[in-house]
């Protein structure tokens, strides 16, 4: 019987760190596929929590930030790629009304990438200038870098059993307590810590 070869799309799946994976950067975390196709996988991690908040990130670009409910919330490590940039992790936000009266179903900002399982990616500015007057989107994470798996890495790092992978819940992005995301994202799977073995390699 021929093998099915059909690639896998890990797109708004998480990917939760094993207990082997030892890298730094990697090591108890949880990482949020914003896209997964034949040339590779980009994602953030959403549970590294870095030491500046968002009020501090718009402090340093020069714009306020009259959002309340933001202004203590955590930058996060998302990966070690382009650590200097800004990525946003939001619920979508369409354009404000057009002429026709009615919402566009564009993304409201340049630089955003629409994520099936419905969130959006944007690495514009403009959305940080949206959340300084107090608008923008209702829930948002942001990250400095990303993380990304160049064609067949992703594929090859599962088969070593380096990540666990499961569909992602966004109340695991946005709702849950930072230290708790790691955990959470297992119980998705049925899964505790302690049932995880540190040697990697299949059963």
């Amino acid at each position: 019987m021929a093998e099915d070869t059909a690639p896998i799309n890990l797109t708004h799946h998480f990917l939760i760190a094993m207990p082997g994976l030892e890298d730094a950067t990697f090591s108890r975390s949880v990482v949020y596929l914003c896209e997964h196709n034949a040339r590779g996988a980009l994602g953030l991690v959403i549970n590294k929590p870095s030491d500046i908040n968002l009020k501090g990130l718009f402090d340093k670009v020069d714009l306020p930030l009259r959002r309340d409910d933001l202004c203590a919330a955590p930058v996060f490590h998302g990966g070690p790629v382009q650590t200097e940039r800004g990525f946003v992790l939001h619920e979508p936000f369409t354009t404000p009304v057009t002429d026709q009266g009615q919402d566009s179903k564009e993304p409201a900002y340049a630089a955003t990438l629409t994520i099936p399982g419905g969130l959006e990616m944007t690495t514009s500015k403009d959305v940080l200038e949206a959340l300084s007057t107090g608008a923008g989107p209702r829930r948002v994470l942001v990250t400095l870098g990303y993380s990304a798996w160049g064609q067949g890495q992703l594929e090859s790092e599962l088969a070593d059993n380096s990540w666990l992978t499961v569909d992602a819940d966004t109340a695991v992005i946005f709702d849950t307590p930072v230290e708790q995301r790691y955990d959470r994202a297992l119980k998705l799977l049925g899964l505790e810590a302690w049932m995880l073995s540190r040697e990697a390699g299949h059963a």
